[in-house]
């Protein structure tokens, strides 16, 4: 099964936080697991980031991940619309990788068993290799797992793998029902870093298949070892505040509001920066308002915290969009492209005026980036890969090439003239 080892906030932490080259990590990481499959993930056209980029950088990005030792690279849409995923699906195909498609999993009375069924076909015709059922919000429940992991068996001769975090508390009962469904691979994460708003315990899993034909044949003392090593760093994580114990647990709100865990966690934070946690209720119950003006797109990166922004600054405001952020009218003008509904006509007008939406893929009115990018960051470049670190987090990115120059000039790090890491999250 393979590991994965990269994704959007990787990729930044690595820069960020750790002031680590990611492709020197990933170089490093492939180097050490001869036989493990390396995987990512993948935003389609945003690659790592919140808006879109152009095709080329798109299929650069693939390009250099794949031969820096990603085997596969799981690809998904905020909006599933799958214009959006072509570029990267046929550059993975093209590189010789495997291109996994996700369909980012929500709730509404378009997301129908024929809606999934369609989408699969259309993924299958489009040159993906395995399907991904990405339940980011443990909004699948057991029964419903079984149920469309039955129809999307019959519907494609894709493998299907089922991502499934355990914020609600499902998870575990989910992906039992999807397997005895047929469902061909499930995630999960090693026992101290497992349940709350990550996946299902590996441990788990393996114990209730052990001696039944989905028999997975790991042997738990390893897996107790593996536990063992990282058990330590969970504990260090939460003393030093890295892991909030709130997100450890079992959040109902979740099935409720169709909210992620991270999501939630972010809103939080915005309301107590504004001294407004007295609000919270009130934004959990705008939350659904917003997200059915904007199409009722799933919520995952970025349309979550577009949604969740939005409808913070809707109550704080007193005024529904008396305040849009770009982003929202980012995503009524078209630009993160076509949502399973229409939006609010009324709230289009209110937001964009009579600005007309563009119908088309977002990526076909972007110009070639690559040149351009080359061109600004020139002085830092020290290797390929240094472009597409630019193009995805171009402050950040800059921080860490000064930082690496003074590391190998010898140049102390804390001197008054250099600067470093104070980028916000």
């Amino acid at each position: 099964m393979p590991w994965s080892v990269g994704g959007g906030a990787t990729f930044d932490a690595s820069l960020r936080f750790l002031k680590e080259d990611p492709w020197e990590r990933l170089r490093k990481l492939r180097a050490g697991f001869k036989n493990t499959k390396l995987q990512m993930l993948f935003r389609g056209q945003n690659i790592l980031g919140y808006h879109h980029y152009a095709d080329d950088v798109v299929e650069y990005f693939v390009q250099k991940s794949i031969a820096n030792g990603i085997d596969n690279i799981r690809l998904f849409d905020a909006f599933n619309d799958l214009r959006n995923l072509q570029t990267a699906i046929t550059a993975t195909v093209k590189e010789k990788g495997h291109a996994q498609v996700a369909l980012a999993y929500t709730l509404g009375d378009a997301y129908t068993l024929d809606y999934w069924t369609n989408i699969a076909k259309q993924i299958e015709e489009m040159g993906a290799h395995s399907l991904c059922i990405k339940d980011m919000a443990g909004l699948l429940l057991p029964y419903e797992a079984q149920e469309l992991v039955t129809a999307l068996k019959s519907a494609v001769n894709l493998p299907i793998s089922l991502h499934a975090h355990y914020t609600s508390g499902v998870a575990c009962m989910s992906y039992l029902k999807a397997i005895e469904a047929g469902c061909d691979v499930v995630d999960t994460a090693i026992s101290p870093f497992a349940l709350g708003t990550s996946q299902p315990a590996t441990e788990v899993m393996v114990e209730t298949l052990k001696g039944t034909p989905y028999d997975t044949g790991y042997d738990q003392t390893l897996l107790a070892e593996i536990a063992k090593y990282f058990r330590p760093m969970r504990n260090k994580a939460l003393q030093e505040g890295l892991i909030n114990p709130k997100v450890l647990g079992v959040d109902v709100k979740t099935l409720l509001y169709q909210v992620p865990g991270g999501m939630l966690s972010n809103m939080i934070s915005q309301l107590r920066e504004q001294n407004a946690e007295d609000k919270y209720q009130d934004v959990l119950q705008e939350i659904p308002k917003v997200r059915e003006d904007m199409g009722e797109p799933p919520l995952v990166t970025p349309s979550s915290q577009i949604v969740g922004t939005q409808a913070i600054f809707n109550v704080l405001t007193g005024e529904r969009y008396k305040i849009a952020t770009k982003e929202t009218k980012a995503i009524f003008r078209g630009e993160y492209g076509r949502t399973v509904k229409p939006f609010n006509p009324k709230v289009v007008k209110k937001v964009i005026g009579d600005a007309t939406p563009i119908t088309v893929r977002p990526a076909d009115l972007l110009e070639p980036e690559l040149p351009k990018l080359e061109a600004e960051m020139s002085k830092w470049k020290e290797q390929d890969e240094d472009v597409l670190s630019y193009a995805l987090f171009p402050q950040i990115a800059i921080e860490f090439f000064e930082y690496r120059q003074a590391q190998r000039t010898k140049i102390d790090p804390s001197a008054a003239d250099y600067k470093v890491g104070a980028y916000p999250v």
